[in-house]
């Protein structure tokens, strides 16, 4: 082939055919119609095999796929196998995806969301209400959306979830109340520092809490009883 392609033109995932030149124990070299040509590594070959010329010969035209570009050191990667559309190491918690049921189980359903394998919707996931057998809900073939709800890269396992996400509730302050506890804390404070009959201190810690207090009738209040049960003692 004549070059038609340059590496620039090339990138991760495209389709590409090709002419396998020359055949190697560790890969074939093709002839992409780029300004080089490309490596298919015995990796790449879609199944383990001990022998390229399993999978591939000379001579022989080929569908592959851009591994990856090497434009510094002009080597082009190529691989048999379509790369996911959705990278795994890409995937996180939360994620919104578009999928197709592929399989039904009694426990749920896996559903293609175009990473490296279905990612799995147990029937606890797949509405909001009880639902008895996925089959209830989904059946394969069906367009789904989903969000990620774990991802195990390790077993590499991906659970889904077809429920829309809860709306976080605020926790609901009562003001009332924080004012009570910072005011029940007040009082505490003026009885230990009356305690140690140190009069300035009293004073000026009185002073301070009403003017940081919104409800100074209220804090008044306080020191009035609280003055009142000391000089009782």
């Amino acid at each position: 082939m004549s070059a038609q392609l340059t590496l620039d033109d090339l990138k991760a995932g495209m389709e590409v055919r090709g002419k396998v030149k020359k055949i190697e124990l560790f890969g074939a070299f093709v002839d992409i119609g780029a300004e080089t040509d490309a490596l298919l590594h015995i990796s790449q070959l879609g199944k383990p095999v001990r022998n390229v010329e399993d999978v591939v010969k000379s001579g022989e035209e080929i569908t592959a796929y851009v591994l990856k570009v090497d434009k510094d050191a002009k080597r082009i990667a190529l691989s048999l196998v379509k790369q996911p559309s959705v990278r795994w190491d890409a995937i996180k918690e939360g994620d919104e995806l578009e999928g197709e049921v592929v399989r039904v189980e009694n426990f749920g359903a896996f559903v293609e969301v175009g990473a490296e394998r279905p990612g799995m919707v147990h029937v606890s996931e797949m509405a909001d209400g009880y639902v008895k057998s996925p089959s209830d809900v989904v059946k394969v073939g069906d367009k789904v959306k989903v969000r990620v709800l774990k991802v195990d890269r390790k077993k590499r396992q991906i659970d889904l979830t077809m429920k829309a996400p809860e709306e976080k509730v605020e926790e609901i302050v009562d003001e009332d109340e924080d004012e009570n506890e910072q005011l029940t804390a007040f009082a505490a404070a003026l009885r230990r520092a009356m305690a140690r009959n140190d009069d300035d201190e009293v004073e000026t810690f009185v002073q301070r809490g009403k003017k940081k207090n919104r409800n100074s009738r209220q804090q008044d209040d306080i020191i009035s009883r609280t003055l009142r049960q000391t000089n009782k003692k």
